[in-house]
């Protein structure tokens, strides 16, 4: 039993496949890691606006993305955002693709996504392959459509991101809002991420095209300012003030 709780614990902190994957984003695909939108948090994301534009669903990260570090219940500012974004998507049409709930190599039996989704409300996918490698495959089937009619939402560059640029999501990268309970070396890989795509968007590089956005964003926010979306921002699907939080 202890080998077992030792081996779920070194594995939810060494994402072998993840390294395979992002030492390929380093060297060949440097463009994956970077966000198609970047908000301080999901307050700022206008749900109705994604869903006029022909996305069906979104996906969360948990982790730092909706809940605390490894707490299974909503951070208490974003619950009326996630209450809206279930309003206009549908309840079927949200769910958690996480690396810690609903992962088979940390979450065996389901009992962690099982709980999760009753106190949430929100369908915990269950999948084998770590974030940011796999398919789309069980997300595709939960939401009977594309991936690339789906929005994925998360807080890390390198998993999150990747993952959904790789499968053809619509991403948006959020900040993180708590550090309690987040492994060290969990800090200081976001760092580095930060550090890298910041000099990779200072030499020019953008962000991937989404076929659902005829007109997508040039840039991406890296200064802690609240959501650049530019193009997009002009068409009101994010917002900049506090008065326009949903």
């Amino acid at each position: 039993m202890l080998w077992a709780d030792m081996k779920t614990a070194l594995g939810q902190r060494l994402n072998l496949e993840g390294i395979v994957c992002t030492a390929k984003v380093m060297i060949r695909d440097q463009n994956l890691a970077l966000p198609q939108a970047k908000v301080e948090d999901i307050r700022w994301i206008d749900w109705a606006e994604l869903h006029r534009r022909g996305f069906k669903g979104v996906v969360f990260d948990k982790d730092n993305t909706i809940t605390a570090p490894y707490v299974s219940s909503l951070w208490p500012p974003l619950k009326h955002s996630i209450q809206r974004c279930k309003s206009v998507f549908g309840q079927d049409n949200v769910a958690i693709f996480s690396n810690s709930a609903g992962l088979f190599q940390f979450d065996s039996d389901g009992s962690i996504a099982t709980a999760l989704e009753h106190e949430i409300g929100m369908r915990v996918i269950r999948h084998r392959v770590k974030k940011p490698a796999g398919d789309a495959q069980e997300i595709q089937k939960h939401f009977g459509c594309p991936s690339e009619m789906l929005v994925m939402v998360g807080d890390r560059q390198f998993t999150d991101v990747v993952y959904g640029n790789r499968n053809g999501f619509f991403t948006i990268l959020t900040e993180p809002f708590s550090d309690s309970g987040e492994p060290f070396v969990v800090k200081q890989v976001r760092k580095v991420e930060d550090i890298l795509v910041h000099r990779w968007c200072k030499r020019g590089l953008k962000p991937i095209q989404h076929s659902l956005l005829a007109d997508p964003q040039d840039g991406i926010d890296l200064n802690g300012g609240k959501a650049l979306i530019q193009n997009i921002m002009r068409d009101a699907c994010f917002h900049r003030s506090n008065s326009c939080m949903v």
